[in-house]
């Protein structure tokens, strides 16, 4: 069994995270007085260090009341804690599980994305990311033969999500030998919901970092439009854009930010095609998403990452309701129309284009 060292794995979180630190003094306004004063959190959830913001009187409960939902998502959504709703799921034997209304719209929306990207986006490619040593940081290199194996455990299309509209209430069945996993879309539906717990605590101005994923909410207290920085994927402690935003999601996937080198030299990342179960080969090093939708702009990240460059962007004349921004290995940096006066470039050894 070819496994591989871990240390990469703690160096680039700890790069991720001073990234995030970058980002934030970026992005965030000092505290002034008032309603502009500003109270911050850090929470670990979803294997991540995330970081809370909220303005105003009501800040500090808002603040709470988004710790609660993001913890009490963490717990629901771990394929590997028995206590969780997804590892019920998963070891139901073809059973219909009781859900949220949360994790309803994640399956919800994953299987729009699947449809509409011919697969792209695949939540029962989970038994594979974890034969890859994706889940507990034990990497490995599979045989072909494994992979194929894997990969006939993945079904998405098979499953049933039934809505209860007299209780409320959802439940999901898959076939029995099916597992999920919600990594896909889980931050920006968590983001989501904690803005809205922020919103329904008073809170009219703050904003969540979730790794990778932002999301605002309302503007900043001075009433100006945010400025979310795009990590550059060649470097991963700078950034190669800035986009102004208004209230919403920007989330990004790339290939940068999990990965591992094998003993045959070849690095490989944690984004897997689930037409080949092998990591995603083609130009694109990240996808960054602008959706208002927090759930929608997480499983787009994805689903576009695999699609590549063209087919991206034929999804998004086809589809709409968000921009978007590709960064490529030849050093492009292709964003939708819609950014047109909205994304700043800050480095200049990569090429802009806007597609219409």
């Amino acid at each position: 069994m070819k496994q591989f060292d871990t240390s990469r794995k703690h160096r680039s979180a700890a790069v991720r995270c001073l990234v995030l630190l970058l980002c934030a003094a970026m992005v965030l306004p000092l505290s002034a007085c008032g309603e502009a004063e500003m109270a911050q959190k850090q929470v670990f959830a979803m294997d991540t260090v995330m970081t809370l913001t909220a303005y105003g009187k009501n800040r500090d409960a808002g603040l709470q009341a988004a710790q609660s939902v993001i913890l009490s998502m963490d717990a629901a959504l771990d394929p590997e804690v028995p206590t969780s709703t997804v590892y019920a799921i998963n070891h139901a034997n073809g059973s219909s599980v009781v859900v949220s209304a949360q994790i309803a719209k994640m399956l919800s929306t994953a299987q729009t994305v699947y449809k509409q990207s011919g697969g792209a986006l695949d939540p029962t490619i989970y038994p594979l990311i974890k034969r890859w040593g994706f889940i507990d940081g034990k990497y490995y290199l599979p045989s072909d033969e494994e992979i194929s194996a894997e990969m006939l455990k993945m079904c998405f299309d098979q499953m049933v999500l039934t809505s209860f509209p007299t209780s409320g209430g959802y439940s999901v069945s898959f076939p029995s030998w099916a597992e999920i996993g919600l990594g896909a879309v889980a931050k920006g539906c968590a983001s989501e919901n904690a803005v809205d717990a922020m919103r329904q605590a008073g809170v009219t101005s703050g904003i969540v970092s979730l790794g990778g994923n932002v999301q605002t909410l309302g503007l900043k207290p001075d009433g100006t439009r945010w400025k979310v920085a795009v990590q550059d994927p060649n470097n991963t402690a700078s950034y190669l854009g800035v986009i102004n935003v208004g209230e919403t999601a920007v989330i990004t996937s790339g290939s940068y930010q999990r990965n591992f080198v094998a003993s045959n030299g070849r690095t490989y990342h944690h984004i897997l095609n689930p037409q080949t179960g092998y990591p995603v080969t083609n130009s694109l090093l990240s996808v960054t998403i602008i959706c208002e939708d927090g759930t929608l702009a997480d499983c787009l990240s994805t689903a576009m990452f695999v699609l590549g460059e063209t087919k991206a962007l034929n999804y998004w004349r086809t589809y709409g309701g968000f921009d978007m921004v590709m960064v490529t290995s030849d050093k492009r940096i292709i964003c939708t129309k819609g950014l047109i006066e909205e994304f700043t470039q800050t480095n200049e050894s990569y090429k802009l284009s806007f597609s219409e």
